[in-house]
């Protein structure tokens, strides 16, 4: 398995939208497998394509303690089965040192397809459905930033280019 580089807030490929996925193949499975690799090096629970520069709508998730857990999502859309919103605290391995509290709805039914191209449905809540709900976020080309004012937003934006630079600077 390879590390893939993840893209840092305010790369503006970061913003595009992911395409839907037509070919189950091979290559899908190692993007994938790819994708929960760095995804746990970087002591991730969820990462989505956009976010390693693949602009597909693929979405790797693993919240079990010992990493045995992965769900590989694929082609991924929601409905919500509780509008109640809840909020919760929430990072981004694109957004380093940032969290936000974040309104996101209390329960969901997702519907995508598995590396085999095969159709499932989940119901998700807690945890899992934020997740979940974050990572489409990233695949649509929106980011946990969005969440926060212009000024916050500026702010963290300065803070990220500062820390790029002092690495460049090693």
């Amino acid at each position: 398995m390879n590390r893939l580089n993840i893209l840092t807030f305010p790369d503006p490929r970061l913003r595009k939208k992911a395409a839907p996925i037509t070919n189950f193949d091979s290559g899908l499975e190692k993007k994938a497998n790819d994708m929960l690799f760095t995804m746990y090096e970087d002591k991730g629970i969820g990462l989505a394509a956009t976010q390693v520069d693949i602009h597909e709508r693929l979405i790797v998730i693993d919240l079990s303690e010992d990493r045995t857990d992965p769900i590989f999502i694929v082609n991924p859309s929601f409905v919500v089965l509780d509008s109640t919103q809840e909020t919760s605290k929430e990072g981004c391995l694109s957004i380093p040192t940032f969290q936000q509290e974040v309104p996101r709805a209390k329960e969901i039914e997702l519907s995508y397809q598995n590396l085999r191209g095969e159709s499932e449905k989940l119901v998700a809540d807690g945890l899992l459905g934020y997740c979940i709900q974050h990572e489409i976020d990233h695949l649509n080309g929106k980011l946990l930033v969005d969440y926060s004012s212009s000024l916050k937003r500026g702010r963290i934006k300065d803070k990220l280019m500062k820390m790029k630079d002092g690495k460049n600077k090693n």
